[in-house]
């Protein structure tokens, strides 16, 4: 009984030594395999740049050298501060075979700055040298500062680029339809389209989404009836609008300023005589969102002949004073239609008896009229 006892004791012992021998014999990489991940085919690393960066690690050939003086964990930050790595994962299966699996970074912008350089960014802001091998097929940013340090407000800038440009690359029409996207002095951003001869002002990369959800509306609703080609500038960086310009330049309006040139403008035709005097704004639009979100599909317009345009709420009323009548008789004032032709008023005979010309004297209901203009 305690004799076969001691067999089988003495037989699993042998067996585990066997055992032992046998894995010692097969300790070492049989061979490895290297697998690239990335959003595209298109890799700026392949798998013999992955295979020398493990060479040069491990001071040589992989295969063959011992499982267990292979620090897998080492080779995988070794690896991931590679400028194409995001991410490395390493492992041995029973057979004694390494799996390497490699995520590269996926360029999400290029960039150049003032000076003319180049270099991309990732999803995450990193930058990226630009590659012998391939190039991206991503946004285009110009205009960017030029520095090797970047100052507070140069990294808020950089991600607002990375925003915009996320938004854009998620997006298969606007990846069509972004040619590029300048940075002017201020820092904010301008973007020129593949279609239409107009540029888009964003604004900084705050509530993009909204932004280009704005303009996605616009060109629905409005330029696929007008054509893609009818305004210069469209500005969408105001919550819940979008501003419109025929002419290029900066559609901003200070209303105080103008009203003080359209008073300069009074007091010249007043004293002019038989002097007529238009003032005319920049031909410009304001379509407003019913709500500003990404829901929001509709602008407010107004109800009349199906006009999607709704115009400055303060509209400039021009007015038109000859200096030889009293004003009263002789004010005109234009409506909406802002190139509605004026005509001149009919001279007026002079008497006979010479009296001195009385003073033009503005009515009290233009006054107001020109006054809730500026409101």
């Amino acid at each position: 009984m305690f004799v076969a006892i001691w067999l089988v004791i003495g037989g699993g012992m042998v067996t585990l030594l066997l055992a032992a021998i046998t894995k010692e014999k097969r300790g070492l990489c049989s061979d490895y395999t290297i697998t690239l991940k990335g959003q595209t085919t298109n890799f700026f690393i392949d798998e013999k740049d992955v295979q020398q960066l493990l060479m040069k690690a491990t001071g040589g050939n992989i295969k063959g050298q011992p499982v267990g003086s292979l620090d897998l964990y080492g080779l995988e930050q070794i690896l991931e501060h590679n400028t194409w790595i995001n991410d490395a994962e390493l492992y041995f299966d029973n057979q004694d075979v390494l799996h390497v699996t490699v995520t590269e970074k996926e360029p999400v912008a290029r960039i150049f700055t003032v000076a003319g350089s180049s270099f991309y960014i990732d999803s995450l802001g990193e930058k990226m040298p630009l590659s012998d091998k391939l190039s991206a097929r991503v946004p285009v940013f110009t205009g960017f500062p030029e520095k090797k340090l970047l100052l507070a407000k140069d990294s808020l800038l950089l991600n607002d680029v990375r925003t915009t440009a996320n938004f854009i690359v998620n997006d298969p029409f606007w990846m069509a339809q972004v040619a590029q996207v300048d940075i002017n002095i201020d820092g904010m951003f301008e973007m020129i389209p593949v279609v239409g001869n107009h540029t888009v002002k964003f604004g900084d990369g705050n509530d993009i989404d909204k932004k280009f959800h704005r303009l996605m509306v616009f060109y629905k609703q409005v330029l696929s009836k007008t054509g893609f080609d009818k305004y210069k500038i469209i500005d969408v960086q105001y919550k819940g609008q979008v501003v419109v310009s025929k002419q290029v330049g900066n559609i901003k309006i200070d209303s105080v300023q103008l009203r003080k040139n359209v008073e300069k403008l009074l007091r010249q035709s007043i004293e002019a005589e038989n002097d007529t005097i238009v003032k005319t704004m920049p031909v410009t639009g304001r379509y407003q969102l019913d709500v500003d979100s990404a829901t929001a599909d509709d602008f407010k317009t107004p109800d009349d002949n199906n006009d999607k345009r709704i115009t400055n709420p303060n509209p400039v009323k021009a007015i038109s004073v000859p200096a030889s009548k009293p004003a009263k008789e002789n004010f005109t004032t234009v409506g909406k239609d802002a190139e509605k032709k004026v005509e001149k008023p009919k001279p007026i005979e002079k008497k006979k008896e010479v009296k001195k010309a009385p003073k033009a004297v503005m009515p009290n209901k233009a006054v107001e009229e020109m006054n809730g203009g500026y409101n």
